[in-house]
């Protein structure tokens, strides 16, 4: 209690969100902290006293609060220089409290909860892509194309910034974020409404560039995960139409990605259809 007023008034500059701001381990406080306990340490008798406590309290008690407010009231999860440096600050900060206290706290949790409904708010509020008929959009420089483009785009990149909290949030949040709320609900739409063509390739290469390595690392399964299901029958009925059009040259594009998202048995069938046997 006597330590946070004090902490309180060094964090008063401090903004996570930011690039260039100071480290946990750089604060002035938390050095003074570690000497402390180090000191205290070293009395054998004092083996079992609270002071090994103080920087877990102190961390539980005014550095999460702290964080979490940054993320209820100030972070905008599509901005990815913001998501960033907040991912980086939460990773540093939860691993230093896992190393001084076994226990799962109270405050870690309620900062990931704040961060899930957080994202969720932005995919409800934020994400908007209008569908117009293809006539409209046929001419790239129109104002309903160039608006149609920059709101993907603009969804697209949110799908990536909740992606890049693999590895603090668990995978079926994440997929439950990004896969079933963002991508099957907006993303996918609004591909299924575009012109066939090398574009539209882009953006799904961009898609799976996106989803995290160690959810396909599995060897013993030739399927995807569930979530995906609706991207891949998109990326095979997007492959057909290619094949009718002058971009039948850009099919072969379509098998690095469901190769990358571990949908082989599609991948085979795909190209025993389209003849790509080079492949």
């Amino acid at each position: 209690k006597l330590l946070n007023p004090l902490i309180r008034v060094q964090l008063i500059d401090w903004n996570p969100l930011k690039c260039d701001a100071i480290g946990l381990k750089q604060m002035p406080w938390f050095t003074s902290i570690e000497e402390f306990m180090a000191n205290s340490m070293e009395d054998s008798k004092k083996e079992d006293s609270s002071d090994k406590k103080i920087l877990s309290a102190v961390i539980n008690k005014t550095i999460i609060p702290r964080l979490t407010d940054f993320v209820e009231f100030i972070w905008d999860p599509l901005s990815t220089s913001q998501t960033t440096s907040l991912i980086t600050h939460c990773r540093l900060i939860l691993e230093e409290l896992s190393t001084c206290a076994n226990e799962v706290s109270k405050g870690k949790q309620d900062l990931l909860k704040s961060v899930v409904v957080r994202m969720k708010k932005a995919i409800e509020d934020d994400v908007f892509i209008p569908l117009y008929p293809k006539s409209t959009v046929e001419n790239k420089t129109s104002p309903h194309s160039k608006f149609q483009e920059r709101q993907f785009w603009s969804g697209l990149k949110l799908f990536r910034n909740i992606l890049l909290w693999n590895g603090l949030l668990p995978d079926d949040t994440l997929q439950e974020l990004g896969l079933g709320k963002l991508l099957n609900r907006y993303l996918i739409i609004a591909l299924l409404n575009a012109i066939p063509g090398p574009d539209v390739v882009k953006k799904c290469n961009q898609i799976a560039a996106y989803l995290p390595e160690k959810w396909f690392q599995s060897s013993a399964t030739r399927t995807s995960i569930p979530q995906l299901e609706n991207f891949i029958q998109f990326l095979l009925q997007f492959a057909h139409k290619l094949s009718r059009s002058e971009f039948r040259d850009e099919v072969k594009e379509i098998i690095p990605i469901l190769v990358k998202i571990k949908a082989l048995n599609q991948a085979e069938s795909f190209i025993e259809e389209y003849h790509l046997d080079d492949l």
